[in-house]
């Protein structure tokens, strides 16, 4: 028994693809306010907002710094093209907060002297959403204006609390904040706030649900904050919406090493080395780099299709250099002018923050964010004295994020000071930092530069936990199961997985999944399921542990088709050992699952032999096509 260890192209536009539903969408950025602070990123976010949401087929109404009499107006305008939408989005960033539980927006001439004026001089969100009622399809609701109560103590009142409140929703509504409700959000250190960053890196993922989206963004706050900030959304949909519609693909990293072997291009494949030095296929970017061959490139698509292939990810990475080798090599692409819009709201590596800086020099692997694959301590350690100054300047400039003083003390643990480090991680902790929490536990457990303490480890990664890490959760659930340091507790074990995995976690959803073939959670019947979201959510590993359950029918009824997608899409995307295992052990998987494989390989013409279900030179041809450069996703779907 084997055991189990822990690019498509379409030829539609997205307007055109979702020509059978109409799409509308105000969005509002409010920075310039005359009598309160300003803010930096509202009028950002809503400009890259919408040219994402028009790039995505909707009708968008942009308002930068929207007063009271604007408001008026757009209110009346948006219900009129709501009412015959079939999707209507309202996007808000700026100043809000609630009074007696009901939220407010604040126009930028708003002039607040005391209590009585909030209903004169703000807006009530109510009057917007009913604007949005008007239509009967689905509605969508994003509001990153959960910033304190910014008039002070001209408004000082116990009716005027923290952030937004929860809105009860009507039929169809989903509403996302940027935090919790009763809960204040950052403005972000960079050109946009953390929550429109993640909004604007998930959004364009092919096939995916709004719902899956916001797993996708909240944890990807979650990291970048330390925990400080979590979106969090109320729905009452009725139905699935998806802003990208495209079939699903894969991951950016596959995507982006597919397109440069096809491409044969060194400078994508340098950029693939940078962006993703441990990644499943920096060996062979590497290799290639080195020799300038690698083993069976594809032959090079047509220039029709590499341009779609590259604008697709392009615009879904926001990878700067991406889009600007879009530019330049097709001048006269269809997408051209959204690729120039892109590039004029995405900065450039100089004009980066300390904070940009400092997380892309220090973000721990086990942070990863669509926008940042964090990077391994072998690299953190070549480049320490630079991650140590930009995080000194981000954690001094952002005092209320102890995130970068826990990448700081990441930092100075790679350049060899593990006792200034340990007080960093433990000044972070204090103030709530996810990481730092977790990164003390661990020391302590392994005896690393202080004595080992079970209790004050178990203690940390509980609190941890508490706070929404999902390292915490796993490590704690491991702890509970291996019932070593602490009794035994293999339901709370579970319980905590399933926290995890429910907020997004891949891992913690495989753990379920080996779990459950083993029978000691929800049942053999129930592994396949975890461990095809496992791999959807980026644990590769789910792609083979899934496709051993379809071969051999282990507590389901067997699918060799299904379980020859699951290994294509595992060959794509992991680290080579599911080609390996087909070409060299291939008597470790029946005979027709082989045969499917085999039948899919040749509907997408990189296989001519006969489908028999054995291995051989072709077979072994096909494969290798198939993960350097010529995944297809329609051929799956």
């Amino acid at each position: 028994m084997r055991l189990i260890f822990v690019f498509c192209v379409l030829w539609l536009n997205f307007a055109g693809a979702a020509k059978a539903e109409t799409r509308v969408a105000l969005v509002i950025g409010n920075s310039d306010y005359k009598n309160i602070a300003t803010l930096e990123n509202p009028r950002n976010d809503a400009l890259d907002i919408s040219v994402a949401l028009e790039g995505l087929g909707f009708d968008v109404t942009l308002e930068i710094d929207a007063t009271q009499a604007r408001f008026a107006n757009l209110i009346t305008a948006f219900g009129e093209k709501a009412k015959s939408a079939d999707v209507v989005l309202l996007y808000y960033a700026g100043h809000g907060f609630q009074v007696d539980g009901r939220n407010y927006v604040v126009p930028t001439d708003a002039a607040i002297s005391k209590a009585a004026d909030v209903t004169r001089e703000t807006l009530q969100l109510d009057q917007l959403l009913r604007a949005m009622e008007r239509s009967d399809g689905v509605k969508l609701v994003f509001l990153d204006a959960c910033r304190d109560n910014p008039f002070g103590v001209a408004i000082e009142d116990p009716r005027v609390g923290k952030g937004l409140a929860r809105v009860g929703t009507a039929a169809n509504f989903l509403f996302s904040y940027a935090t919790q409700p009763d809960n204040v959000a950052y403005d972000g250190t960079g050109r946009n706030s953390f929550f429109t960053e993640a909004m604007l890196h998930h959004i364009y993922t092919a096939g995916q649900d709004v719902a899956q989206m916001m797993i996708g963004v909240r944890r990807d706050v979650l990291a970048a904050t330390g925990g400080k900030q979590i979106p969090w959304e109320n729905s009452s949909l009725t139905r699935s919406f998806q802003f990208n519609i495209s079939p699903e693909t894969i991951s950016e990293e596959s995507m982006l090493y597919q397109i440069a072997v096809d491409e044969r291009d060194p400078d994508l494949l340098n950029l693939y080395v940078d962006r993703y030095p441990a990644g499943s296929h920096a060996a062979e970017a590497l290799a290639f780099l080195e020799t300038g061959t690698q083993t069976r490139a594809i032959e090079r698509r047509d220039e029709a299709d590499r341009t779609q292939r590259l604008w697709e990810l392009a615009r879904r990475s926001r990878m700067r250099p991406l889009l600007e080798l879009y530019v330049s090599r097709y001048p006269d692409a269809p997408n051209r002018q959204e690729a120039e819009r892109l590039l004029s709201n995405i900065p450039r590596p100089e004009d980066a923050t300390a904070g940009k800086i400092c997380e892309r020099l220090a973000t721990h692997p086990r942070d990863a964010t669509a926008e940042n694959e964090g990077v391994p301590l072998s690299r953190l350690q070549q480049n320490a004295v630079a991650a140590i100054q930009a995080c000194s300047a981000a954690a001094s400039r952002t005092p209320e994020l102890p995130h970068y003083v826990a990448l700081l003390a990441r930092a100075t643990a790679a350049a060899g000071d593990l006792e200034r480090a340990i007080v960093l991680y433990r000044d972070a902790a204090s103030r709530g930092d996810l990481r730092a929490m977790v990164s003390l536990a661990q020391l302590n457990e392994n005896g690393t530069a202080m004595k080992k303490d079970s209790a004050w480890a178990l203690a940390l990664y509980e609190q941890a936990a508490k706070g929404g890490s999902h390292d915490a959760m796993i490590n704690l659930a491991i702890t509970l199961l291996e019932g070593r340091t602490v009794a035994a507790d293999p339901a709370r074990a579970i319980t905590l997985l399933k926290q995890a995995s429910d907020e997004g976690s891949a891992k913690a959803t495989f753990n379920l999944g080996v779990l459950a073939q083993d029978g000691m959670a929800d049942g053999p019947e129930a592994a396949l399921e975890y461990f095809e979201r496992a791999a959807r959510d980026g644990e590769v590993a789910g792609y083979r542990a899934a496709a051993i359950l379809l071969d051999e029918g282990r507590g389901i009824s067997r699918n060799p088709s299904k379980a020859a997608t699951m290994l294509l899409r595992g060959a794509a995307e992991d680290r080579g050992d599911i080609l390996r295992q087909l070409t060299t052990a291939s008597d470790q998987w029946s005979p027709d699952t082989i045969r499917a494989v085999q039948g899919l390989l040749k509907e997408a013409g990189y296989y001519a032999a006969a489908v028999d279900g054995l291995p051989g030179p072709s077979f072994t041809a096909a494969l290798e096509k198939w993960r350097n450069g010529g995944f297809e996703a329609a051929i799956l779907n």
